[in-house]
């Protein structure tokens, strides 16, 4: 198993204090953690791309390419592209330029995004993302790989021999992923196109994740491919380890009482009322370290995941109680996850 860690960026006013970080303290923090992350042996990082509401991570170029100055071997993510509101040119040239800065550490994953605000932003709205996001794809996925390259399409001017610069650092292109949380129109996407598939697992269930990562290997199959080669990688909501259950549970009720309160929660619509269901459920990894493996694996069965997403910020936890949890983590559980369960992800 390889794991990678990631943010939104989210700069609201912690939920149980009050305390809220300017821009610059937050970004601050992000560089920090990656660092962190990179310390405690995480392979990879990941910021995601928002541009409405609360987050700040409109640019992640330029928050990935600062965070590959001052780390040397974690790989680099896009958690995710919001391909559909974005010209597939200056993506190309954006994440290039990022993947010569970081000597070839980068993996781009592409989203189509969800939010009304930020469709609204870039002057679309959401009918017709979906077509969107393919159309876009399929011409990154192009000028990655191809120079002199001619296309045309519905979504912005035609192309003719046009080869984007700098190149990426590997001849082969940057890594290409389709994030997955609702759809099977993703899931068909990076089957078509034989791409490893990120599933969000966030927020619902697992067997709605399950469902669509089959929907992934069947369709995989259907192109002709073997089912066996391909690649799934999946996030956790949450992470928060102690010593006994008891003690993870009670430390863990006041982050659920205000993460149930928050946008994203009510936005998502959590199909959670009590923290017994939310930790039955859901995602969430909280408990002792043995519990967490348990957990772990019962979605590992199901998910057949080779990379796990684990956030290393937990949104009201104080920090102290936060490093505490995820040293847990990496001393107790990583090692057992990762002897466990064998990873084709950056061999």
């Amino acid at each position: 198993m390889k794991f990678c860690t990631y943010t939104l960026i989210d700069n609201s006013p912690d939920p149980i204090s009050g305390v809220q970080l300017t821009p610059y303290q937050r970004f601050q923090h992000v560089v920090q953690q990656a660092q962190w992350a990179e310390e405690l042996g995480f392979d990879a990082y990941g910021v995601g791309e928002r541009h409405a509401q609360r987050f700040i991570s409109s640019s992640p170029p330029v928050v990935l390419s600062y965070i590959a100055a001052v780390t040397s071997t974690i790989r680099l993510l896009t958690t995710v592209t919001v391909l559909s509101l974005l010209d597939p040119v200056r993506v190309a040239e954006d994440y290039a330029t990022l993947d010569q800065l970081s000597g070839g550490r980068l993996d781009i994953i592409i989203g189509k995004g969800n939010d009304p605000d930020q469709n609204a932003l870039f002057g679309y709205s959401l009918e017709g993302q979906w077509d969107r996001n393919r159309e876009k794809y399929e011409l990154l996925r192009r000028l990655l790989r191809e120079t002199a390259v001619t296309w045309s399409g519905s979504y912005r001017p035609a192309l003719v021999e046009a080869t984007t610069r700098p190149r990426p650092y590997r001849a082969d292109g940057i890594p290409l992923w389709h994030g997955s949380a609702s759809s099977t129109e993703s899931t068909e996407l990076a089957a078509r196109w034989g791409d490893p598939l990120f599933s969000a697992n966030g927020f619902h269930p697992l067997e709605k994740y399950a469902r669509l990562i089959r929907h992934y290997r069947e369709q995989w199959e259907a192109y002709g491919r073997d089912p066996a080669d391909a690649v799934v990688g999946a996030g956790f909501n949450g992470l928060y380890v102690k010593e006994t259950s008891q003690e993870a549970v009670e430390g863990y009720r006041p982050i659920f009482n205000a993460f149930m309160d928050s946008p994203g929660a009510r936005h998502n619509q959590l199909p959670f009322t009590t923290l017994e269901e939310f930790l039955e459920g859901g995602s969430v990894l909280v408990g002792s370290p043995e519990q967490v493996i348990d957990k772990f694996g019962r979605y590992q069965d199901a998910f057949g995941h080779e990379l796990s997403g684990i956030s290393l910020e937990v949104a009201g936890l104080p920090d102290d109680e936060n490093r505490g949890s995820v040293e847990t983590f990496v001393t107790e559980v990583m090692p057992v996850l990762r002897s466990s369960y064998p990873s084709r992800v950056w061999r």
